[in-house]
């Protein structure tokens, strides 16, 4: 007990001379760490832009006004914002490990993200959250959780893992776990559905936040929902949807990633009525869009070309989102918050010059180095291992019977049905499609019919297959089905494209099936490789390859998807 006591006490003393030194040096007896000289930046309590010295002492905001500091940095010219929050992302979505994450969005000014690891946790159970927490431990991007809440999606889909309140309560008290992630079961939550309100209600006991994920709910059952305790949605897609959900009390999430782009729709949010009430989120960001456009400073660029006032749309950018999940200490330039900078040229062109991350400058035309945290031999292991599916051959695609249409909606990742087919049909644009338990080695098949991909000869496969992540394959023929879905299966995950048995192209994913070892770039060569070879093939340009079947297998998005039991119609729930 003693011990116990001398280490409170110790601790207790260190933060003092700590908070001491922060004290000196904010009343200026004391020269600061870091001083940014002769700033113009945005204060987000008064709307407006100020000017002055601001100093940071332990990677704090200290200061306001005329400094002097162990480093100083002329900022003349230039416009200093806090640093950029991601409301919602799943970071396998990039396809890299959480490090190259953090090197791709930092030179963008992206210093914090709130991830949902759903993807990894559908392959890996609790073990994929274990996995994502140390993989983002100490990264200087600072990485939040909300935990997963629906694994699998819905009970009519097959995961790696089905996990109830009881297996996610104790990530609660992990120091960067904000809450429950978005509930996609809506219709679970409307009618009540025990084992989805207890997840609902144990994160409350936590006190803890609960995103939303109900596109289109409206009336009763979407005051049902909010009523649960359901506190945001990222879903909108139109101002009709996102202020039905806004004047019931929920903040909307305003997102621009590479599936879903809900900006143009929506950019009337940032008006003076609504802007309070939004954020900004991607959700799913792939390595070309993180290369070429940006992450979060794309969407404010996009805004401010679009018309939307910048201290309004910069408050989207950060401030909101700290202030709805509680990170008290970010989100603004002023003394007591965290020395998160994104330093850009102007609201104009809006190119991030600079980024500072508690104090440390990582970005100033070249991106400091940093180490990748460390993860267990167990969880690495583990990681690698993920696959269970015996060989495939062309008889295991066979059917004669007839099957469910799923129609491409261009341009969305909603369906449509198309009715019903009993073969491939290339003049009609109508191909095999499948999906592939892998996670326990069932030996399940779901088989259907895809109209509108495009493709006119052989077939692509893909274990990134949303929520689950089991193999999903489109083909025109059996023969290249099996060998592209069994091509996958060797590489330990990732995308492959087959004409005639030959493989043309192929992104390997070891991580769980869904994200790769390697650097950024060389994934995204891969992949555009990739993308190019299929659409050789015949895909449709206006289609991304990969993406697009990524979410064929999604059972909580209209009209119809593939499971691997069969053909699915969400609205119903019912296989077809």
């Amino acid at each position: 007990m003693a011990t116990n006591q001398e280490s409170f006490s110790g601790k207790i003393n260190r933060k003092l001379i700590k908070k001491q030194r922060i004290i000196r040096v904010a009343a200026g007896r004391e020269d600061a760490d870091v001083v940014l000289k002769n700033a113009t930046y945005l204060n987000v309590f008064s709307n407006e832009l100020c000017t002055g010295d601001i100093a940071v002492c332990e990677g704090l905001i200290v200061g306001m006004g005329e400094y002097s500091g162990r480093e100083e940095y002329d900022m003349t010219g230039k416009i200093v914002l806090p640093g950029f929050i991601d409301a919602h992302i799943h970071l396998e979505s990039a396809l890299v490990s959480p490090k190259e994450f953090a090197k791709a969005v930092l030179p963008h000014g992206t210093t914090t993200v709130i991830t949902d690891p759903h993807e990894i946790t559908n392959v890996m159970g609790t073990d994929g959250i274990d996995y994502m927490l140390q993989a983002t431990e100490g990264l200087p991007i600072d990485v939040r959780f909300m935990l997963p809440s629906c694994v699998p999606s819905t009970p009519m889909d097959e995961s790696g893992a089905n996990l109830d309140y009881r297996a996610i309560d104790s990530f609660y008290d992990h120091p960067r776990v904000q809450g429950l992630a978005e509930m996609m079961n809506y219709p679970g939550v409307v009618a009540g559905d025990p084992a989805t309100v207890e997840k609902i209600v144990a994160a409350q006991a936590h006190h803890k936040k609960i995103d939303g994920h109900a596109p289109g709910l409206r009336g009763k059952d979407l005051c049902a929902y909010v009523a649960a305790g359901v506190y945001s949605d990222h879903e909108c897609f139109d101002m009709e949807d996102a202020l039905a959900k806004l004047r019931l009390g929920q903040f909307i999430m305003i997102r621009e990633g590479t599936a879903a782009k809900n900006l143009d729709a929506l950019v009337g949010l940032l008006g003076s009525q609504y802007y309070e009430r939004c954020m900004f989120c991607t959700d799913d960001k792939h390595p070309n869009d993180l290369l070429e456009k940006g992450h979060i400073d794309y969407i404010v660029r996009r805004a401010l070309a679009l018309g939307a006032d910048p201290i309004r749309t910069i408050k989207a950018a950060s401030h909101h989102a700290a202030r709805y999940y509680q990170l008290n200490n970010r989100g603004a330039v002023a003394p007591g918050y965290l020395a998160d900078f994104a330093i850009v040229d102007n609201f104009t062109d809006f190119n991030v010059q600079m980024v500072f991350k508690k104090g440390v400058l990582y970005y100033d035309g070249a991106l400091r180095d940093f180490p990748a945290p460390q993860v267990e031999d167990y969880l690495t292991e583990r990681a690698h291992d993920t696959f269970h599916v015996a060989h495939l051959r062309p008889e295991d695609f066979r059917d004669e019977r007839r099957r469910g249409v799923i129609g491409l909606v261009p341009g969305e990742i909603v369906t449509s049905d198309n009715g019903y087919a009993e073969r491939v049909d290339l003049e009609k644009d109508i191909l095999k499609i499948a999906v592939i338990e892998r996670h326990r080695g069932t030996g399940h098949i779901g088989l259907g019919y895809l109209q509108g991909y495009g493709l006119k000869a052989g077939a692509i496969a893909t274990s990134i297959s949303h929520d689950s992540h089991n193999i999903i394959v489109v083909g025109t023929s059996s023969k290249d089905m099996a060998a592209a879905a069994n091509r996958v299966v060797e590489n330990r995950g990732g995308i492959v494209v087959v004409k005639d048995g030959e493989m043309k192209a192929e992104v390997v994913l070891e991580l769980a099936g869904i994200m790769s070892d390697r650097p950024l770039t060389e994934v995204n060569e891969a992949l555009e490789h990739a993308k190019e070879v299929a659409f050789s093939l015949g895909v449709s340009r206006g289609v991304d390859p990969f993406m697009t079947l990524s979410f064929m297998s999604l059972p909580v998005i209209p009209t119809l998807r593939l499971t691997t039991r069969g053909v699915i119609d969400v609205l119903s729930q019912q296989y077809i």
